[in-house]
């Protein structure tokens, strides 16, 4: 049986372009020329997608949205919107919709967005399950029961329905790179690539080539044709980390990619259309980038259509047992050794402690403890070794573990930490801070930012 499309527009010629471009692609349609006759259609008649124009005689494209968002949230919409209305757009996708089309509308564009909505309404995704002793994807922090776990999970699989960007924001060690991929394996592009990239980690003078590729001497140095991370991610999802270090310069570049759905390789005398989903991720969230003049404005809304925040690992402490089970097997397949056991009294100094690291770090000083670990294989609280605000580990005394630590306090101490270590090195370089930041192992913007956060200037 052939998947029913409804296109709501009050335009008649519009309408009639749809139904036709759907014809040729083997779809059958239904038509409505405003919300009232739309909505009617849509609880009687059986579905498998909805386009809707963002202006009705009695309402708009937003109101189809968030009635299916209310009612019928496994039919996926997409809205067709007025050229140079990105808000629009924006209020859509954040509203639920499956992705947006302007007019004068694309037909190739519009083509690829029915398909990869009706793909999402088949089966899901068949790309393969992670395991919890995957090495190449930090598979195991996504691994916990806690309430925060538990919402992070429901909200990943909200986000995988849609085309939207997303930005997913948390301290270092949550595990950004993990939930991009997570989002990207639940949704229908699980098929196509994922691409992740550093931003910090790119000499500034080769990000667009990095990017956008580049052709055959397009400038010196390029005796070959490169594609770029875009094209490479093509069909599937691209992974910008510390998006925040993006220069200015390409953060205009990325803009229009973004806006026009395509790129101009360096040395090309013209933009290729590009079908890629962008999720970002960067520690700080991108309103306090643009307040501290880090990130464009309207950047901002083009990558901060969906927010994900990720919780810290103290404030899930419940998840820290089955997590430390889980990277000691982990640890155990790795080395090809029988898995350690963690002790009352070393689970007791875990759960106590904050984790700045968040489970990165966890992994670290497990990793340590299985090197101590006595002749029954079995890890003691002298084998967790807890690193002091210097940065070195602590020496291991008998004394209690606390349950639980202020975490106003602690969050101070890390400040001060984290305000010594920077001034330290600032002070070793001269205040050379492209030098301090390569010490530091972080970037020069990252630094920018920590020395404003910290009142460092």
């Amino acid at each position: 049986m052939a998947q029913r499309i409804l296109i709501i527009d009050d335009e008649q010629d519009i309408r009639a372009t749809v139904e036709i471009l759907l014809g040729r692609m083997g779809l059958e349609t239904l038509s409505a020329p405003d919300l009232e006759t739309g909505l009617l259609l849509i609880q009687h008649e059986p579905l498998d997608l909805v386009l809707t124009d963002m202006r009705l005689p009695d309402g708009t494209g937003l109101d189809v949205v968030r009635w299916l968002a209310q009612n019928a949230p496994q039919l996926p919409v997409a809205v067709i919107t007025a050229y140079g209305s990105p808000q629009d757009a924006v209020a859509a996708l954040k509203s639920g919709a499956f992705d947006y089309v302007q007019k004068p509308v694309d037909t190739a564009l519009l083509r690829r967005v029915v398909k990869e909505a009706l793909r999402d309404t088949d089966t899901q995704p068949t790309a393969p399950t992670p395991t919890a002793l995957d090495d190449d994807l930090d598979t195991v922090r996504m691994v916990g029961s806690s309430e925060p776990m538990q919402h992070l999970r429901r909200t990943i699989k909200k986000l995988s329905r849609t085309q939207a960007p997303v930005f997913v924001c948390g301290e270092s060690g949550t595990g950004k790179e993990l939930v991009a991929r997570e989002i990207h394996r639940q949704s229908p592009r699980a098929s196509g690539p994922f691409v992740a990239v550093n931003c910090g980690a790119i000499p500034e003078d080769l990000f667009e080539s990095e990017l956008f590729g580049h052709r055959k001497g397009s400038f010196t140095g390029a005796a070959n044709e490169r594609q770029g991370l875009f094209a490479a991610a093509n069909e599937g999802t691209l992974f910008l980390d510390e998006v925040i270090d993006l220069p200015r310069p390409m953060q205009v570049k990325l803009l229009r990619a973004l806006q026009e759905r395509a790129i101009r390789p360096v040395g090309a005398d013209h933009e290729e259309p590009i079908n890629v989903r962008v999720i970002s991720a960067a520690q700080v969230p991108l309103a306090s980038a643009v307040q501290d003049r880090l990130l464009r404005e309207d950047l901002y809304y083009r990558l901060n259509v969906l927010e994900l925040h990720l919780p810290p690992l103290r404030e899930r402490r419940s998840d820290i047992p089955e997590l430390s089970q889980t990277l000691l097997e982990r640890i155990a397949h790795r080395h090809q050794i029988a898995p350690p056991q963690l002790q009352t009294d070393a689970l007791q100094r875990l759960m106590g402690y904050d984790f700045p690291g968040n489970v990165r770090e966890l992994e670290n000083l497990l990793e340590r403890a299985c090197a101590l670990t006595d002749e029954l294989g079995n890890i003691s609280a002298h084998s967790i070794q807890l690193p002091s605000l210097s940065g070195h580990p602590t020496p291991v005394t008998d004394a209690a573990v606390p349950s639980s630590v202020a975490t106003d306090s602690i969050d101070v101490e890390l400040a001060e930490s984290e305000k010594a270590r920077i001034e330290q090195a600032l002070q070793a370089t001269r205040w050379n801070r492209t030098q301090a930041a390569r010490q530091l192992g972080i970037s020069v913007r990252s630094l920018r930012y920590r020395i404003k956060k910290l009142g460092l200037e």
